[in-house]
């Protein structure tokens, strides 16, 4: 195998984990190139503005706590390619001040003035007038007074243990209080209970949309709290803390295990504090040593420290005009609902792409097995699934009937393990079989088995899928799955259950690769059939559509294959450490990545072989975590309309995006694609809602 620092020749010295830490924080500036983008409704620029925050939030929790760990464990130890971790911090550290300065710049100077200019405005203490003073105090005595416990900081009161990404506020105090005791600093902390952004009545704002932050409401009154004290200063501050849970390999009970680490979540080693830009120094300086931060971790920012909490806003606004315009899922003939979704099934394969194509047919399915008579058995995997929802209910309906339910719960879907332990007390309590998954190995797989007596056999249906069985992310997640009766399919999800709830050696499957056993192989021998089809004279291209593309192994194989004349095709949504275009290396790679309305979800690998096309369709990116220390599946897609449709639909429309579309450079930066004046426009994601919503 070539030297593996190749891999990253066009990065060095940037190192692997460099790269692929730069280049999660580079999806975030495609993100957030969005919201400036004025083809983009106003009101959806801001979502965008948020969801970057909401991305930042997991990265720093889970990306930079895990390096901040590693650093104080091994400050000197290598990880990869020689790098050292206080380097790597540094670099990341660097990227992410200069990603959250440009977030807040395009708050402040383009979103703000844009709202404003439509009659939407976020009013500043300073512009009150005196209804909104009236209205401002009325909420703060009614609403936040008596539920808010300041806290002043002497050897009585030690500082306090804050929640993980709580809105809080450091106060300068001077004089001394009702016991003699002199002022100095307090801590007030903001319920957790109450929103972040307030409407105020239209009456006081013009008539138009106004709105009001809680912490400009607490500024504005914090003295009350302090009767007789002269408040010097009052600073809002935010902690992001380690939100990783570590569970011991030597546990009886991983639930019980899960379940007591997820009550420390919260509490958490800090790993970035958040200041308002007017705090002064001595104070963030104060609060640094009050979470054994250094410098490094300090963020000031010029507005709220939590610019998550704005996405309620649009859905407070009646504006249709500013935001995309909104559309129904179609839903096949077929599947209609007074279709039996068995027989449908039993003619042909039916493959659905959400969230352009309704999810509720999915969840039919399930419901449909739940209430069949000649339904005897259901067995599922839930990694994501969402706290209301209606396939697990049906999945406790079916249990409750009598069924064999069997329910894989991945207990370490992050930031869900809550919600999943719920649904698997709940779905214990009335009778169905829970199974954990494997330890060490999350069950990434997206499949649910039934199956059901017919004319005296017993006949398997499976559906199987890219994305989690969540009907929330459904709507704005574009993910594949697919109904199927085929035998061999069928059989083989059986197969990998049986793997996942008992004991034994890995079975052959008949024709889905298998991860942690088979897909990395499938897709090494894939790329070299490739490499051999384009050394004979044949048709020799690849394309493939994922989330993320890291491992070593597998970009080798790429670059090999590009030398050998493959032309490779890459539709990477996030991280990707590849370098396409290098001359000797990768010349005939290309990777573009789609970021538009609609986050794309979809795992797809296409080898032409020569003619004789193959097209897969997963549950795994091509990451090392994917391939090796999870469970997931690959399914290949046989039927020649089906595969014709996912060609076209999935692969081929994203290659001609020139609206939402960017392009990789070979020195791994991302420029948008310009389409020219002579060729039309072609945004991927409202061609597809436009061709399915009408169905």
């Amino acid at each position: 195998m070539p030297k593996q620092s190749k891999v990253f020749i066009m990065s060095e010295p940037q190192s692997r984990l460099l790269c692929r830490e730069l280049s999660l924080l580079a999806f975030n500036r495609r993100v957030l190139a969005q919201a400036q983008d004025e083809q983009i409704p106003l009101l959806e620029r801001l979502r965008f503005l948020c969801i970057v925050s909401s991305n930042l939030d997991e990265f720093f929790e889970v990306r930079m706590a895990w390096l901040r760990r590693t650093r104080q464990r091994f400050p000197l130890i290598p990880l990869a390619n020689g790098e050292v971790p206080d380097t790597v911090i540094a670099n990341v550290t660097r990227e992410a001040h200069s990603l959250i300065a440009e977030q807040y710049r395009i708050f402040n100077d383009v979103l703000i003035p844009a709202l404003r200019h439509e009659g939407i405005s976020f009013y500043p203490r300073s512009s009150w007038n005196t209804q909104q003073q009236q209205w401002v105090a009325q909420y703060f005595n009614n609403e936040l007074l008596p539920i808010l416990t300041p806290i002043g900081l002497d050897p009585s009161h030690p500082f306090p243990r804050l929640l993980n990404k709580s809105l809080n506020f450091a106060v300068e105090l001077e004089g001394k209080d009702a016991f003699g005791r002199s002022g100095g600093m307090a801590i007030v902390q903001a319920p957790r209970i109450l929103p972040r952004v307030l409407k105020m009545p239209k009456d006081i704002c013009d008539g138009h949309d106004g709105f009001v932050f809680l912490s400009s409401i607490l500024h504005a009154h914090v003295h009350t709290l302090f009767t007789g004290m002269n408040v010097k200063g009052c600073y809002q501050f935010r902690l992001t803390r380690d939100s990783e849970l570590s569970v011991d390999e030597d546990l009886e009970n991983l639930g019980v295990a899960i379940a007591g680490e997820l009550q420390d979540r919260q509490y958490g080693d800090g790993v970035r504090l958040e200041v308002a830009d007017n705090c002064p120094e001595h104070v963030y300086q104060f609060l640094l040593s009050q979470f054994h931060l250094s410098p490094d971790a300090l963020y000031r920012v010029n507005g709220p420290v939590n610019l998550v909490r704005l996405m309620a806003v649009p859905d407070m606004i009646d504006r249709k005009d500013l935001k995309f315009k909104q559309f129904t899922p179609g839903i096949p003939t077929a599947l209609s609902k007074n279709h039996n979704l068995f027989d449908v099934i039993q003619q042909e394969d039916v493959l659905l792409y959400h969230p352009y194509q309704s999810f509720e047919p999915t969840v039919r399915l399930i419901q449909q097995a739940a209430e069949d008579p000649e339904v005897i058995a259901i067995k599922m995997t839930i990694y994501r699934t969402g706290s209301n929802s209606d396939l697990v209910k049906a999945l406790m309906k079916a249990a409750l009937a009598g069924k064999q339910v069997t329910v894989v719960v991945e207990l370490m879907a992050r930031f869900d393990e809550e919600t999943n332990l719920n649904w698997a007390s709940q779905l214990e309590a009335v009778g169905a079989h829970v199974v954990y998954g494997v330890f060490g190995y999350k069950i990434h797989a997206k499949m649910a088995l039934i199956v059901r007596r017919e004319q005296g056999k017993l006949k398997r249906y499976a559906h199987i899928s890219t994305g989690n069985y969540h009907q929330g992310t459904s709507r704005i997640y574009t993910d594949l799955g697919l109904m199927t009766s085929d035998a061999d399919i069928t059989d083989d999800v059986n197969t990998v259950f049986m793997e996942i709830t008992g004991l034994g050696q890995p079975n052959n499957l008949h024709k889905i690769a298998q991860s942690p056993f088979t897909l990395h192989k499938m897709l090494l021998d894939s790329i070299a059939g490739e490499i051999e089809h384009a050394k004979a004279g044949k048709p020799a291209r690849i394309i493939a559509k994922m989330n993320a593309l890291v491992e070593p192994t597998i970009i080798e194989a790429l670059y090999a294959a590009s030398q050998a004349g493959v032309q490779i095709e890459l539709i990477v949504r996030g991280m990707c450490v590849l370098r396409p275009g290098v001359k000797g290396l990768s010349e005939n790679i290309r990777v573009r990545s789609i970021v538009g309305r609609l986050l794309e979800h979809a795992r797809v690998y296409c080898f032409t072989n020569g003619g004789q096309s193959k097209v897969w369709i997963s549950s795994a990116d091509w990451m090392g975590r994917n391939l090796f220390r999870r469970v997931e599946i690959c399914t290949p897609i046989e039927t020649t309309d089906l595969k014709h449709r996912i060609m076209k639909e999935a692969l081929l429309l994203a290659l001609s995006d020139n609206q939402c579309a960017w392009m990789m450079q070979s020195n791994g930066e991302y420029r948008r694609i310009k389409r020219t004046d002579a060729e039309a426009p072609v945004n991927m994601q409202e061609t597809l809602i436009e061709r399915y919503s009408q169905q």
